[in-house]
């Protein structure tokens, strides 16, 4: 089966608009292979060469001050081309940071960014499909998924691009396909003549099924004795 690399990345700014000259601070990102963090990252401090808006600053904590002694993006773009390069890259709002992106890359001639990679992902868009009408910030799908974002009191690129990477995987669970799992073709043709593997079954536990009696309990006495499983239920 051929690997699947992907890198989620995340970017803090000056501002939040670059046709106004906002420019990159922070980039973070992580790497991913057949759905497993490899340990591999790319992290780097900017020099934006202009002020952070006070706004920004209060969402990142990033100031002039200490971004003073840092390169500028046109020192690291080759590293970070070379780190996407023919990956899916992974984006919460994805149009933000790309537009970032291109905007750097453009200051010092070179094409968008998505020319340097195989395929980008907005996990913005994917997170409205499947939960639509709900909140789907990174912190909001952080709760939603089960996802430990304690430590995230301000945003940090690095950091963020790890939560997305636990978000991505946790959202995407169970969506890959049985020719992707069967990619062997003695296996794919096993399966398809019928040769399913078994099925496991795992009963609930005594405390479970207790729970489960206790919660149905409730209901019944909120609706006065006529959920509809009561009365279908066999006379022991």
């Amino acid at each position: 089966m051929s690997e699947v690399r992907q890198v989620m990345l995340d970017t803090e700014t000056t501002g939040l608009e670059w046709r106004q000259g906002d420019r990159v601070i922070e980039i973070g990102c992580v790497e991913l292979l057949n759905r497993k963090l490899t340990g591999k990252r790319f992290h780097r401090y900017l020099n934006p060469e202009r002020p952070i808006a006070a706004g920004a600053q209060a969402v990142h904590g990033l100031t002039d001050e200490f971004l003073a002694d840092k390169p500028k993006f046109a020192e690291i773009a080759e590293e970070l081309l070379e780190f996407v390069a023919g990956a899916e890259v992974i984006i919460h709002n994805a149009p933000f940071d790309t537009g970032f992106l291109d905007y750097e890359l453009g200051l010092i001639d070179r094409g968008p960014f998505k020319s340097a990679c195989d395929a980008i992902t907005d996990t913005l868009k994917m997170a409205r499909d499947l939960r639509p009408g709900k909140k789907n910030s990174l912190d909001a799908l952080c709760s939603e998924f089960g996802v430990d974002n304690s430590g995230r009191q301000l945003h940090g690129a690095l950091l963020d691009a790890e939560l997305l990477a636990e978000v991505y995987l946790a959202m995407t669970r169970g969506q890959e396909s049985l020719v992707m799992d069967l990619d062997s073709g003695a296996a794919a043709i096993a399966f398809i003549k019928g040769e399913h593997p078994p099925i496991r079954v795992v009963a609930a536990a005594a405390e479970e099924l207790a729970e489960h009696e206790r919660v149905l309990a409730e209901i019944d006495k909120e609706s006065k004795g006529k959920t509809l499983w009561r009365a279908l239920a066999p006379s022991v």
